[in-house]
């Protein structure tokens, strides 16, 4: 479960990164373009925090 929530934080962190990189390049077609990159950053955010959530949900109902 620790390998899902690190992929899942590290796609976001992905897309932050290439929304950014195409935001700060200018131009009327790459603020379209970041515009939809960080729209799939929020997506990203909302399945790295259900993961997270899983994650911390069975963590807690373990043996002990």
């Amino acid at each position: 479960m620790k390998i899902l929530v690190a992929i899942a934080v590290l796609a976001v962190a992905v897309v932050l990164g290439f929304g950014l990189m195409t935001l700060f390049q200018g131009g009327y077609d790459n603020r379209i373009r970041s515009n939809k990159l960080m729209q799939l950053r929020i997506a990203a955010q909302a399945v790295a925090i259900v993961i997270i959530l899983v994650a911390l949900w069975v963590a807690g109902n373990g043996p002990g």
